[in-house]
Formats: structure tokens, C-alpha cells, sequence
């Protein structure tokens, strides 16, 4: 399968992945054939990606370190305790507990397992699929970190609900789809403040997870916000969670912006290491990601292009690719596969984003190169 943005979707195509809502309902099934009604459709409810069935990515296996039902049901969870808090109820944190400790579970088992696949979310549903995602990357940084399971069931406490002051800002705000005015960008500011003065007020909830909220804006240079703290004087799990918190926010399509791919987001957190992040922190976390996912197009220093079909986890800028074109830019007759790893002077110059390295690859196998 390989993901498109809705604008390259045509009738014909065949959906890949479930898309779900929030609330778990099934927006489009996978296997469904597209038709423009479908399109059209998805436009609407803001979603901007998709994945596709694709042959030239059909037999390659993209193993997700935590199931789809587990992200679904988290999801769930965090919808649920943003409208309980907006309706004056109280969060289920025995709920939000049990949501950290499923995740968690399945991270343990999948350790040797790199994050490869992003996820296709609404715009309406872009907060609740955010939070699970920084669960998911914090607890996989954490482990690296060798934290204990307390550590860790604080940190995917605080990360899960990292966000949780958001709903104290107001909707026209947040979903505004151009750049915000130094006020409204004020109020923002002012979710990480909400959300330590909610999580403190409940005794299950570790205060060391409420400090997540209150500082996973804060920069290790001191640039950051609600107070300007500087490295050691933000906690370790508010230091995890900023990484994270940027990464997967980078990744996502926004309603002005199309999200980056791993490549490009993973070169941004490099360079705010030492600045925005901590080094100890990013190293850890970039262990966990694969740089060039499986399916990914990608041009060597030879000139070959080709499509990166296994990752290695202890060399993640080194995977193994299948060659589809030569350095002059022809069809290879048989293709060839090339481990990286194994070959010094060869190496990744370019990578191709999601929509022009499908278009590339229907012209190889329609036979135009």
C-alpha cells in the first residue's frame, strides 16, 4: 500500500487502510474501490491522505509496533475524557491507566519493531489521534531510556494527556487555518498552564505526569513557554514529550500544510538538538524510528532510484532497497535487491515524497522509462 493525498485519489483506486472517526465508526472501510463520491466525501470531513493499494508495495510487509484496534480503542479514551473535562465531569483515569498500559504492553513485545506507518486522521479528530501517537513515541523513547515500568506508566499518563488544556482554549483558535495573531497565539500558550492546573486535581494522577502538560513547551535553551526553563529544570518526561510532540505534528496533514515525510521531520528534530531538545532524549527516540519507512522511493549517490523494501533497525539510514532504475534513468530489466548496510560507499541522496514518488512509480510499471 502507499499513501496519496486525497488530490492525487482518483475512481478506481482502492482504499488500503480503515479510516475511522474518533468515535471509532468506520469512515472507509479497506478494499473499498474509490468513486468520486467517496472522494469528495473524505474531502469534506478533512482528510487529506490516504493509502492505497499499490503493486509495487503489495507483498511488503509493514508491521505495526502497536495494533490498529489499540490505537482505536486509545483514541476512544482520550475523546471521551476531552468531553468529559469540556462537560464538567471527571476524566476515567482508571480508563486512561489501562489505555497506557495496553500500549505499553505491545511496545515491550515489538521491541526489535521501528515506527513506520502514519496515520490517516480527520481534521476534527486531529487532537485525539495526536495525543495516542506521542503516547506511543514517548513510551518507545522511554524504554530505550531504560526507564522502569512506574516511569513509564507515569510518562504515557502525562504524554496521552500532554494536551488535555486545549480545552480550555477557544475552538476558533485552535482551528484556525492561517497564521495566528500575537494574541490568539497568547491564548494557546496558555493550554500547558490549563492542563497542570486539571491533571493536579486528581490524586491518581502522578504530579510528575501533570508536569508533561505544564512543560512540554519549554525548550532546553530556554526559548520555550509557559516559564522559560532550561534544560535539567524541565522534567524528563516533559523533555521526551517535547520531542515527540513536534515529531508526529510534523508528520500530520493540517488544513495548511501537507505533513511532512519521516526524512524531512527527522532532520528538523536533529537540528534542534542541543537547542529545542535534548540530545540524550533525541538519540533515544530517533532508535525507534525508521528514517526511510518500507515503500519509500529513494535515489542512491550512483543515481539509481529505487524503493526501500526492509528496514534495519541498528542502521536505520541504511535499509535495503530494490532497484527499479538505473543511473541513466531506464527500467532495470530484473530488479535487484541492495542492503545497504553491507555497502559503504553507497548511500541515500534523495528521497521522494509520498505523491511524486507514486507518480514515479506508475511510470515505471506502465513502461514510460
Amino acid at each position: 500500500m502507499r499513501r496519496i493525498s486525497i488530490d492525487q485519489a482518483k475512481p478506481g483506486m482502492v482504499n488500503a487502510r480503515h479510516i475511522y472517526s474518533a468515535e471509532g465508526r468506520t469512515l472507509l472501510a479497506a478494499g473499498i474501490v474509490l468513486n468520486e463520491y467517496y472522494i469528495n466525501r473524505l474531502k469534506e470531513l478533512g482528510i487529506y491522505s490516504i493509502y492505497i493499494r499499490d503493486e509495487s508495495t503489495e507483498e511488503l510487509n509493514l508491521p505495526e509496533i502497536v495494533s490498529e484496534r489499540t490505537r482505536l480503542e486509545t483514541v476512544k479514551t482520550v475523546r471521551e475524557a476531552f468531553r468529559a473535562l469540556e462537560t464538567n465531569r471527571n476524566i476515567n483515569t482508571r480508563a486512561i491507566r489501562s489505555a497506557v498500559d495496553s500500549i505499553l504492553d505491545e511496545i515491550l513485545s515489538n521491541t526489535d519493531i521501528l515506527v513506520q506507518l502514519s496515520d490517516i486522521r480527520s481534521y476534527d479528530d486531529y487532537n485525539f489521534y495526536h495525543s495516542v501517537n506521542v503516547c506511543i513515541l514517548s513510551l518507545m523513547t522511554g524504554v530505550s531510556l531504560g526507564m522502569n515500568m512506574l516511569q513509564l506508566r507515569d510518562l504515557g499518563v502525562g504524554a496521552l494527556l500532554h494536551d488535555v488544556g486545549k480545552i480550555k482554549v477557544p475552538e476558533s483558535i485552535l482551528n484556525k487555518p492561517g497564521p495566528l495573531t500575537p494574541a490568539e497565539f497568547e491564548e494557546v500558550k496558555k493550554h500547558t498552564v490549563y492542563g497542570f492546573d486539571i491533571l493536579r486535581q486528581y490524586p491518581d494522577i502522578s504530579l510528575l505526569s501533570s508536569h508533561v502538560a505544564f512543560q512540554h513547551h519549554e525548550r532546553v535553551d530556554g526559548s520555550g513557554y509557559p516559564r522559560g526553563l532550561k534544560e535539567n529544570e524541565i522534567h524528563e518526561y516533559a523533555r521526551i514529550v517535547a520531542v515527540t510532540d513536534v515529531y508526529d505534528a510534523l508528520l500530520a496533514d493540517r488544513v495548511y500544510r501537507k505533513g511532512l515525510i519521516p526524512y524531512q521531520a527527522i532532520q528538523i528534530i536533529t537540528r534542534g538538538a542541543y537547542t529545542s531538545f535534548d540530545p540524550r532524549i533525541v538519540g533515544a527516540f530517533l532508535e525507534n524510528i525508521a528514517i526511510y519507512p518500507v515503500g519509500s522511493v529513494v535515489q542512491l549517490n550512483t543515481g539509481d532510484i529505487g524503493i526501500v523494501v526492509d528496514v534495519n533497525k541498528k542502521s536505520q539510514h541504511k535499509p535495503v532497497i530494490r532497484r527499479l532504475l538505473d543511473h541513466r534513468g531506464q527500467k532495470v530489466k530484473e530488479p535487484q535487491e541492495i542492503d545497504l548496510d553491507k555497502l559503504h560507499t553507497v548511500y541515500i541522496v534523495k528521497v521522494f515524497h509520498d505523491d511524486l514518488s507514486y507518480s514515479l512509480l506508475q511510470e515505471i510499471e506502465n513502461g514510460k522509462n
